[in-house]
Order: structure tokens, then C-alpha cells, then sequence
């Protein structure tokens, strides 16, 4: 039995947690000009991972940028587990989209989330990943500068550990999303699988709370 209205609003990082943005800018941008790279995508230990390619931190940011701003971005699928899901269960819960990208992509990226998940997430925020030579009004420094802010999240779901332990710091439940470059305990499938449950049972138990904040 399902509980229509959970009462909790999610926050969703959008890229690799919503979409596979890393695997497609190595395996269709960096893969094809550097056929020689003996790195795999699961062995992205780092994230950014400029060191692990030998490469500068402008070079890689440039390069991803483009990937970003390319049209197979613009026509990059979401995750069809994550799509999945929100076809059966995103009604439960009200969502955001709270991303990190330079400014300069952030057109690009909220029309793909609106595209693909806007009958769920209705609203979209930014917090600009900052580049050399851009001058915007500094209103967040960080999603946990946002979440303070806002003041209405009770769940993130994100891949970068240090956003999610400073939401926890904040009181917000949190769910690393697990990629090579952190160390999420849940697969993906299994975090999905919680917010199916949450749904059943509001008041999870601060067990299980533990288990998934991790």
C-alpha cells in the first residue's frame, strides 16, 4: 500500500546520477581522441579525474565542457532504471533538479531535465561549477549553501560524498549514488528500491536510515 503524498521532497544531482554523463564523455569524447588511453571507465577513481589522464584541470573542463554543449549531450538518454522509477513512483514525491554545471552549459542541461523528467521535477537550480573569466553574483558557493537556503529538501541523492555529508550536516537524509569515483555501498537498483519503500513505510527506522546514508 502506497501512501499518495509521501510529504518529502527530493533533490536529484542530475548529472550521473540522473544521466551517464561520464561514461558518455569518456567512452564517446575521450576514448575517440585518445584511442591509446588504456583506462577503463570503471577504473575513474577520481573525480575529476585530470590526474588520472595525464592531463591539466583546464584541459579536462575544456574538453568536458564541449562534450556538455556537443548535441550528443542534448541527446544523451536518461537512466532507464531512474526513468523507470519516476514513471511509477515519481507522483509519491515532489522533486528538484540541483546541479553543478558551469553557467555557460546550464541552458543545455535544465532543458534535458525538463525534457525527459519535467512531468516530476518542476523546478531546477543551479549552483555554477566556476570557470576562468566568468563574473556572476555569487549567491551560493556550494548545494549545501543552496540546501541552507532553500530549506525544503529532505532527501538528496547525489554522487560527489562530500555534498552528501555536508546535506547530512543539515539534517538532510542522504543517498550516495554509486560510481567508480566514490564509495556508495548501494547499487543503483537498490536505491531505488528505498525510496519504493519510503513510500510504504514514511517512518523508516533510523537502522535502515544509517544503512543507506553511506
Amino acid at each position: 500500500m502506497f501512501v499518495q503524498d509521501s510529504g518529502k521532497t527530493i533533490a536529484w544531482d542530475v548529472d550521473d546520477v540522473l544521466n551517464d554523463l561520464m561514461r558518455a564523455w569518456f567512452e564517446h569524447c575521450w576514448m575517440r581522441s585518445h584511442p591509446d588511453c588504456s583506462l577503463g571507465y570503471d577504473q575513474i577513481s577520481e573525480n575529476p579525474p585530470d590526474a588520472l589522464l595525464g592531463i591539466s584541470s583546464a584541459e579536462y573542463l575544456a574538453s568536458l565542457d564541449g562534450f556538455r554543449l556537443s548535441e550528443s549531450a542534448r541527446t544523451m538518454l536518461p537512466i532507464p532504471e531512474v526513468l523507470a522509477w519516476f514513471r511509477q513512483y515519481g507522483k509519491y514525491y515532489r522533486h528538484l533538479a540541483l546541479t553543478a554545471v558551469p553557467l555557460r552549459a546550464a541552458s543545455v542541461s535544465a532543458a534535458w531535465v525538463m525534457r525527459h523528467f519535467g512531468s516530476w521535477i518542476r523546478s531546477f537550480h543551479l549552483v555554477p561549477s566556476p570557470r576562468q573569466g566568468e563574473r556572476i553574483p555569487d549567491y551560493d558557493q556550494t548545494k549545501k549553501d543552496f540546501l541552507r537556503w532553500w530549506g525544503k529538501v529532505d532527501i538528496l541523492i547525489d554522487d560527489n560524498p562530500a555534498n552528501v555529508a555536508a546535506a547530512r550536516s543539515l539534517g538532510i537524509q542522504t543517498i550516495l549514488v554509486s560510481r567508480p569515483w566514490n564509495q556508495g555501498k548501494r547499487t543503483l537498483a537498490q536505491t531505488l528500491d528505498f525510496l519504493t519503500e519510503l513510500i510504504r513505510h514514511p517512518t523508516v527506522n533510523d537502522k535502515l536510515k544509517e544503512e543507506v546514508d553511506t
